[in-house]
């Protein structure tokens, strides 16, 4: 039975690193009532930021979390790790050591009983469709089938909001018993911008598992540019790097890529690109990207993973790593209060998920769904009030 509580729009947000997902929902009239992650690092930037995280965020680790502790919310959301299912990992996939909390997600939900939130939220790399040849995200699903909900997946580009290219796998559950059930024919059609072929064909494969797709009108394309979230740092900033390690930098690049970067050099205006170094070949080569786009921002490890800026123009170059405040900007989180080392800023962002998205995801999905529980919760009670502040 759903509690007076479970109607209102509060959220538990698990694997909630730096709280971008809040920061998405707040926008849209979500409150939080609970946040959990295990890293002590994301959560001092947490700190910094919200100030209020005494009040209902707790350092553990997923699999030890007591069911007590998590209060009845409407939503749960869960961005676990994706180390194991993204194709730049090992792609030991829900076995894996990191991206196996997703079972600790689940186990947290399973031991909530009725008290499970009617609505969830999942977020991951798109590799998660495809670990395993597809076996986890079948698992995934059905693990979620068997507890009541039935799921919807679909793709979302955080380019449609911000100048960097971030595909996402989202998937929002519904607890089958307070949702009217779809017929067979809503899932005849799926293709579209936000369920590409791969994932059209994923769910037409396994007519076994409980769809409810939602006709979802793809995101409004707001083109911005690299150049627009960039800081003005003058050439003596100590961010940009010294001639010797530019130079090697530049070296570093293919010769299809230096035919490039020697047009930028050449122009009038100063014009600006993004760098990831990959191993090609057994050697390391810097890629340049100049269509006004930023690669996708990942977490340093180990050195590896930081995006670095490649300004050029009026016979010049230079580089530098992308400043936290350029990160933050990047995953629509302009004005995020920033207390942290570089790195530790550089790993909080590269693992967090863009609030744009979710806010479009909470304006067109988790809100209207809110609003069809509390008409059918009206209709079930033969009243008229409003169940949800």
């Amino acid at each position: 039975m759903i509690s007076l509580e479970q109607t209102r729009k509060t959220f538990a947000e698990f694997f909630a690193g730096i709280g971008l997902v809040r920061l998405g929902l707040e926008q849209e009239g979500w409150s939080v009532a609970f946040a959990n992650d295990i890293d002590e690092q994301k959560r001092e930037m947490y700190d910094a930021h919200f100030v209020d995280l005494d009040n209902h965020f707790l350092l553990k680790d997923i699999h030890e979390i007591r069911v007590k502790a998590v209060p009845s919310v409407l939503l749960a959301t869960a961005s676990f790790p994706c180390n194991d299912l993204s194709l730049a990992g090992a792609r030991m996939g829900l076995r894996g050591e990191q991206s196996s909390a997703f079972w600790g997600f689940i186990k947290v939900l399973k031991n909530l009983k009725e008290r499970k939130p009617p609505l969830i939220l999942i977020e991951n790399v798109t590799g998660f469709l495809t670990s395993h040849g597809g076996k986890d995200f079948k698992m995934a699903m059905i693990a979620l089938n068997r507890l009541g909900y039935d799921v919807d997946p679909f793709i979302i580009d955080a380019a449609s909001f911000v100048p960097q290219s971030r595909q996402r796998l989202f998937v929002v559950g519904r607890m089958k018993s307070l949702f009217e059930r779809q017929s067979g024919s809503q899932l005849l059609e799926t293709e579209s911008e936000l369920r590409p072929p791969s994932l059209a064909n994923f769910i037409s494969r396994n007519p076994n598992i409980d769809w409810a797709i939602r006709k979802l009108a793809p995101p409004p394309k707001k083109r911005s540019h690299l150049q627009e979230i960039l800081e003005s740092l003058p050439e003596g900033a100590p961010e940009w790097w010294d001639d010797d390690r530019t130079r090697y930098l530049f070296n570093q690049m293919s010769s299809k890529h230096k035919v490039i970067a020697k047009k930028m050099i050449e122009g009038r205006t100063w014009t600006y690109g993004t760098i990831f170094r990959r191993v090609r070949n057994g050697s390391s080569m810097a890629e340049l990207r100049v269509d006004g786009i930023a690669g996708c921002l990942r977490t340093p490890r180990g050195g590896s993973g930081r995006q670095i800026l490649f300004k050029a123009g009026k016979g010049k170059y230079f580089a530098r790593l992308l400043t936290p405040r350029e990160c933050a900007r990047l995953m629509g989180a302009d004005d995020y209060r920033i207390a942290a080392t570089l790195n530790q800023a550089l790993f909080g962002f590269g693992d967090a998920v863009c609030v744009p998205v979710i806010r479009w995801i909470a304006r067109n999905y988790l809100n209207p769904l809110v609003e069809e529980l509390d008409t059918r919760l009206q209709n079930s009670n033969g009243k008229k009030e409003t169940a949800v502040a």
